[in-house]
């Protein structure tokens, strides 16, 4: 793996802040009713992707999830205004605007969603791996599922061909503590995840969620694993969410003392005190990469407002394939 060192730290609480700024934006412009539909936001989970991407090689694996998806493509390389712009249903969106917030795609930086289905993209998480191995490839997929996706039968089916197969796939469980607003504890008779993976001897432990770091260290040993040919690995990587399960979301599930508890592990403030301790940066630098940011959010909000909506007609254009398709009766 790539070494850990100043610079990652840096990189890691610029993207990290970036990530958050921009989809605290995203709830502020959802509720001037400019982002419409469902909006489901990733505050305080934001350590699992800046550990993944540190040990992925961003040239050649692959990542697919499910609707929590807005930063994971930015963290890929995709552009952020092309992301905002989806949200807005604009033309210059990664989907033309016709994915929105729960269909975001980019196959060109080996992301792959972004689906609305619970636990539909696990199989097909499987499926890439497949066709990296079937095409003696030397690529990794990443499998992305909340907890609740754990109860899906889904799972299990891909679980038991992937490690039949021995897919070059690593699941990672996002484990905030709810599914929608059920808890862990009331779906299941057990709460330790990650041992789901032992009923099909496949390699499996938990990790801590809220450090990019010890995700870092643990997606490595993983992936390296899957690239040597041994096969998946099942990670329950325990984390936590800052806002509701989506933007319409009460959450009275859950206390604001819990909240205010959990608060105290936010991983953008834990890599911010760990390079004021290390003295990686002064205060100075840390306000002007917090500037940096709050400018980009801005550009990509400019950007989506300003970017037209697609016509009409191209709804029928990616919908059918043949052009004179016979049963259509509607007037343009």
């Amino acid at each position: 793996m790539k070494r850990i060192t100043k610079k990652t730290y840096l990189d890691w609480y610029e993207n990290m802040f970036f990530w958050r700024k921009f989809e605290d934006k995203l709830a502020q412009v959802y509720i001037e009713q400019k982002v419409r539909g469902f909006l489901h936001l990733y505050n305080g989970q934001e350590a699992i992707l800046a550990g993944a991407l540190h040990a992925m090689d961003l040239t050649k694996d692959r990542m697919i999830t499910a609707y929590r998806n807005h930063v994971q493509p930015i963290g890929m390389g995709v552009d952020p205004k092309r992301v905002m712009a989806e949200l807005y249903g604009k033309s210059t969106g990664t989907s033309q605007g016709f994915g929105g917030s729960m269909h975001i795609f980019s196959k060109e930086h080996r992301f792959y969603g972004g689906h609305g289905i619970v636990g539909g993209q696990i199989p097909l998480g499987a499926g890439l791996a497949f066709a990296d191995k079937y095409f003696k490839r030397d690529s990794v997929t990443l499998t992305f599922l909340g907890d609740g996706a754990t109860r899906q039968g889904s799972l299990h089916e891909t679980l038991n061909l992937a490690m039949l197969w021995k897919l070059p796939v690593v699941f990672c469980v996002e484990n905030n503590g709810y599914a929608m607003g059920t808890s862990v504890e009331r779906t299941a008779s057990h709460t330790e995840i990650w041992k789901l993976g032992l009923g099909y001897e496949m390699p499996c432990k938990p990790v801590d969620g809220m450090k990019p770091e010890t995700v870092a260290n643990e997606l490595d040993e993983a992936i390296q694993r899957a690239r040597r040919g041994e096969g998946p690995t099942f990670l329950e990587i325990r984390t936590y969410r800052y806002r509701g399960h989506s933007m319409s979301d009460a959450q009275q599930y859950r206390t604001k003392e819990e909240l205010s508890e959990k608060q105290k592990e936010d991983p953008i403030k834990y890599v911010r005190d760990l390079i004021t301790k290390k003295k990686y940066a002064t205060e100075k630098q840390l306000n002007d990469i917090d500037q940096r940011v709050k400018i980009l959010v801005n550009e990509c909000e400019k950007f989506a407002e300003e970017s037209p909506y697609p016509e009409k007609s191209l709804m029928y254009d990616i919908v059918y394939e043949q052009e004179n398709y016979p049963f259509l009766s509607h007037k343009l």
